[in-house]
């Protein structure tokens, strides 16, 4: 019965995709034609209303915490732990601004996916080639700088219920260049809703933004260290918070 209930989930969750593709079509031609600006806020509350939907399909008690402190507007990047597939429909449900990410150059092959990331604000990148890669994250921090937002999760993949990874080197480096507010993210529990045993969980699920870090204000030639190591710390003790 819960495999049963699992594939009705999902298939309400997945459902909802195929029918905003042709939506969707129109919104990237309307981008094309000089309205980028607008269509990615229409993208954006369309994603939100999906990710808030799928949210109650799936049955999890959420609790939300610090909402207060993400700005409303002006360049910003967010800094979040990854340990679920499931915190993509929770930072899309919760964050409440458009929000551009870095994903993986793979993903620019997915029909349609390739299309939703880049109306959202989204960039791929190829790690492979340090030129290309360098070339995608300057794309991030003028975005930024912009006056937009963006998301990074610098543990550089899902750690699949074995806690806060380390950061990866480097990986906060859209915040530090476009000396952008950093507002740290802790999920905790999005990895029992599904992945844990494969099954749907309606598991409470807790999102936490604390409160944003001015990376300005660092200076020095160990700046980037110590920003990374108080972005962790924050995130770690809210986690850790959480499940006390």
């Amino acid at each position: 019965m819960n495999l049963v209930n699992t594939i009705i989930r999902f298939g309400l969750v997945i459902f909802p995709i195929l029918v905003y593709i042709p939506a969707g079509l129109v919104v990237f031609i309307l981008s094309l034609l000089g309205l980028k600006e607008p269509m990615t806020h229409v993208m954006y509350r369309v994603a939100q209303f999906w990710g808030r939907s799928s949210i109650r399909i799936v049955g999890c008690k959420i609790t939300v915490s610090g909402r207060e402190n993400i700005p409303r507007k002006g360049g910003v990047c967010f800094v979040s732990n990854h340990g679920s597939i499931f915190d993509i429909l929770l930072v899309l449900a919760y964050i409440g601004r458009p929000f551009g990410f870095i994903a993986k150059k793979e993903l620019s092959y997915i029909p349609f996916l390739n299309m939703w990331i880049s109306l959202l604000g989204g960039f791929f990148i190829d790690r492979g080639n340090p030129r290309k890669a360098l070339k995608t994250i300057e794309n991030g921090v003028e975005r930024i700088r912009a006056g937009n937002a963006m998301i990074i999760f610098p543990e550089g993949h899902r750690s699949r219920g074995r806690g806060l990874l380390p950061f990866h080197p480097g990986s906060l480096k859209l915040a530090t260049r476009a000396d952008a507010p950093i507002v740290p993210v802790a999920i905790s529990g999005s990895y029992d809703v599904f992945e844990r045993n494969y099954r749907v969980q309606s598991v409470p699920v807790s999102v936490t933004f604390c409160k944003p870090i001015n990376t300005s204000d660092l200076k020095g030639g160990d700046r980037k260290q110590i920003l990374s190591d108080t972005v962790y710390g924050i995130i770690k003790d809210a986690l850790e918070a959480s499940q006390a």
